[in-house]
């Protein structure tokens, strides 16, 4: 229950009313101050119950949101530009939802801007898509649209980025984090030697940069390791008809028994055009993909694929922004999983080691 304002003092004025926090909603509710944050923003991931309290908390409490009254007193409303490319992807959707609910439990308003993979990339352009100058701004640069923004960002904006993982596995001059998919490409692929395959094959999702892509440095990194062949990578895009269509004359090979996939879209075509081509999957066909982008799970077979935690490194880019921006205020950067290999259906020993009568 909010407190009452103690009465003025002879020869003092009114005072002014205490204003309520989200803390104090939160402790008259019962929930956490992150609870009531994501009511507030309308969060889905909330009880109707527990979303119904704290509305009526709010209400009783006369609760108005630091950015809406920052915007009535005609105050600076704190706010973030984010700019992607291909939203429909899986990695950049996901992050841009960690970005999301880490910015507004912090009371940030968040704008998108979409990058068009083919659009120029100087300092001016990438700038006018920010809606003030010197705004906070993050950038999703999985990609090379998004490489280029972040590259011809001017340095007057303060931001931070979501990137492939270096080559050399440093931190740039400028903040930016990523997820070792290097390493869990290498896993990834010992996973499926270790099966009893001869090589694995992979289908090669586009580099972010003009270099090779960090999960095919992972691949070749294992089967280098391991003193396996060495297949050429086959450059197959991002979509599963783009999976769909290299994965044909792939599969007329018959000695092909391993596919490691760039993406679980991929994988998906992979899949379809195994069934077409009579491999059984996984009787003489092993297929991983990546991301474990939540269709991965509901594939027939389900498919076994690298979990990349991108909401987690969405909500570390925008703590690593926060802290640019707040340094006394802003809280510690928060955890995200590292990668992990799920292991389902669609991965399994090799037809030769299948075979082999048991000892």
């Amino acid at each position: 229950m909010q407190e009452a304002t103690p009465a003025p003092r002879s020869g003092e004025g009114p005072r002014a009313p205490r204003t309520v926090s989200i803390r104090d909603i939160a402790k008259e509710a019962g929930v956490s101050h992150q609870t009531v944050s994501r009511v507030v923003n309308g969060h889905p991931r909330v009880k109707e119950s527990t979303r119904a309290r704290v509305l009526d908390v709010i209400a009783k409490m006369g609760y108005m949101p630091n950015r809406m009254a920052r915007a009535l007193a005609g105050g600076a409303v704190r706010s973030v530009t984010v700019l992607t490319s291909d939203t429909s992807l899986y990695g950049a959707a996901a992050t841009l939802k960690g970005i999301e609910e880490a910015a507004r439990a912090a009371d940030f308003a968040v704008g998108i801007s979409v990058l068009d993979a083919d659009s120029a990339q100087q300092p001016a352009d990438v700038a006018g898509r920010v809606s003030r100058p010197g705004e906070a701004v993050l950038v999703i640069a999985f990609d090379a649209a998004g490489v280029g923004a972040w590259q011809a960002l001017p340095a007057g904006f303060p931001a931070a980025a979501a990137v492939e993982r270096p080559e050399d596995g440093r931190p740039g001059d400028r903040p930016q984090l990523w997820l070792d998919d290097r390493a869990a490409a290498a896993q990834a692929t010992r996973y499926l030697l270790g099966l009893g395959h001869e090589t694995v094959h992979y289908l090669a999702i586009p580099s972010s940069t003009t270099r090779v892509g960090q999960r095919t440095e992972g691949w070749r990194d294992a089967l280098r390791a391991a003193g396996k062949p060495l297949p050429e990578p086959i450059d197959a895009g991002w979509s599963p008809r783009s999976g769909y269509l290299v994965a044909h004359s792939l599969l007329a090979d018959a000695s092909v028994t391993a596919v490691l996939c760039g993406n679980d879209d991929l994988a998906l075509g992979v899949l379809r055009a195994a069934r077409e081509a009579g491999r059984e999957v996984p009787g003489d066909l092993s297929v991983v993909g990546f991301d474990d982008a939540p269709h991965s799970a509901y594939a027939y077979p389900a498919l076994t694929t690298v979990r990349l935690d991108f909401e987690g490194l969405g909500r570390g880019c925008f703590g690593l922004l926060h802290r640019l921006l707040e340094p006394d205020n802003a809280p510690a950067l928060p955890l995200w999983a590292e990668p992990e290999l799920i292991v389902r259906e669609s991965s399994g020993p090799a037809p030769s080691r299948r075979d082999r009568p048991k000892d």
